[in-house]
């Protein structure tokens, strides 16, 4: 997310005027990019705001991951290797493709899937990572055709994919569905979906960058989840916390084509130990953990409803109501501006910054952005979240209201 239009470090209710808007946006996200390097107090803290020494130590112990006298891998053998192994085993797939981004991994699949099907159509949702935040690589890159199941904010249908008037050769189900607020469906309507895909001849691919996190929810181990799809991509960056990097994990021949076509498009890198390494790392100590973040995420996304109600605020949403990852939306009555500007000042002047991402204007006097529960946040009791909430609130203008 991005600030509608971020403000500088003057007060709220100073004009606006004064500086340029670009300008403004890029002073308060270094501002907040600072207050969460010095704040003594977060709900989570991502390797991307961390100092290089802090991210290096992330390494530190990887002698018990992989041994580290073997020789150095080169285009895609040794440590990365052994990484595909842990990633085929663990989502119940035949094998797995080591990609150095996520975007060239599905485009890689799906391109593959295509040739088989004989259809360059893909079935998706319209708030899908591919149809809004790579711009067109499908059409522009890959020659594949997004075909829009729905726009809704909310996962498609079975009945949505059953009577989609346009045929299709793959349908790509994002898990969760982030742009939405992290949703996810019922296990019964997950199945039901992909019923549906192959009632119409259609492959299902799941993009499962934060797929890792979807256990909760579904009430089934990562296997079974993963394996109802004929193939996933998942990241190592995100819910993981590594370095970079990805995997594409589905029938054996699949994976081969894969890497043929990871090597077209520029994916071939001489040297990713770091990068696998870091993987290792995230599989081994934060994937353990990531159940117990979705359900202190619950508790935060409780408190944050007591703390706005009780600060007297007109309304504020948790989306979904009781999140169904770590992560979900905050929605408020505010003008984007007057609540980025509040969140940022309160980790400047406490060292507690209890919204460290940024805020979207989905509308006016609207304000909107993501919350993650991760490990710093297990620290934060009930009543810590209603506390800061009043924090916040006590450094809006009393303009700022709707």
């Amino acid at each position: 997310m991005s600030d509608s239009a971020e403000q500088s470090g003057r007060r709220t209710g100073e004009p606006a005027e004064r500086e340029p808007a670009e300008e403004r946006r890029k002073r308060l996200r270094e501002r907040r990019a600072a207050a969460h390097r010095g704040a003594r107090r977060v709900l989570a803290r991502p390797g991307f705001v961390t100092s290089l020494r802090e991210r290096l130590a992330l390494l530190d112990g990887a002698a018990e991951l992989y041994d580290l006298d073997e020789p150095s891998d080169m285009y895609g053998n040794g440590v990365v290797e052994s990484l595909e192994e842990k990633v085929a085993a663990l989502l119940g797939h035949e094998a797995a493709a080591f990609f150095p981004t996520g975007t060239m991994a599905q485009q890689v699949a799906l391109r593959c899937w295509a040739g088989r099907t004989g259809s360059q159509a893909v079935a998706l949702h319209g708030l899908s990572h591919p149809e809004v935040h790579e711009r067109n690589a499908f059409s522009q890159v890959s020659g594949l055709r997004p075909v829009r199941v729905t726009s809704a904010p909310r996962p498609p249908t079975a009945d949505e994919v059953r009577e989609l008037e346009e045929p299709f050769g793959s349908l790509m189900l994002e898990l969760p569905l982030r742009d939405a607020g992290y949703l996810l469906p019922t296990w019964e309507e997950l199945d039901q979906v992909v019923e549906a895909a192959r009632q119409r001849d259609a492959v299902v691919h799941f993009d499962g960058a934060r797929l890792w996190e979807t256990t909760v929810h579904f009430g089934r181990p990562l296997d079974e989840i993963a394996s109802l799809a004929d193939s996933v991509y998942v990241s190592f960056y995100k819910s993981l916390k590594g370095y970079g990097g990805a995997a594409l994990a589905g029938p054996r021949w699949l994976v081969e084509e894969a890497k043929v076509w990871r090597h077209r498009y520029g994916g071939m890198v001489f040297q990713q130990f770091p990068t696998a390494l870091s993987a290792l790392a995230g599989l081994d100590r934060e994937l353990p953990r990531l159940p117990e973040y979705v359900a202190h995420a619950r508790v935060v996304a409780a408190a944050l409803r007591e703390g706005f109600a009780a600060a007297g605020v007109p309304w504020a949403r948790v989306h979904p109501e009781v999140p169904h990852t770590h992560e979900f939306q905050v929605w408020l009555p505010y003008d984007a501006d007057v609540v980025a500007e509040a969140a940022v000042r309160q980790g400047e002047e406490t060292g507690t910054l209890l919204f460290s991402r940024a805020w979207d204007a989905p509308g006016p006097g609207l304000a909107v952005t993501e919350v993650a529960v991760e490990e710093t946040g297990l620290e934060w009791t009930a009543a810590d979240v209603r506390a800061a909430v009043a924090g916040l609130v006590a450094r809006l203008s009393p303009e700022g209201g709707a």
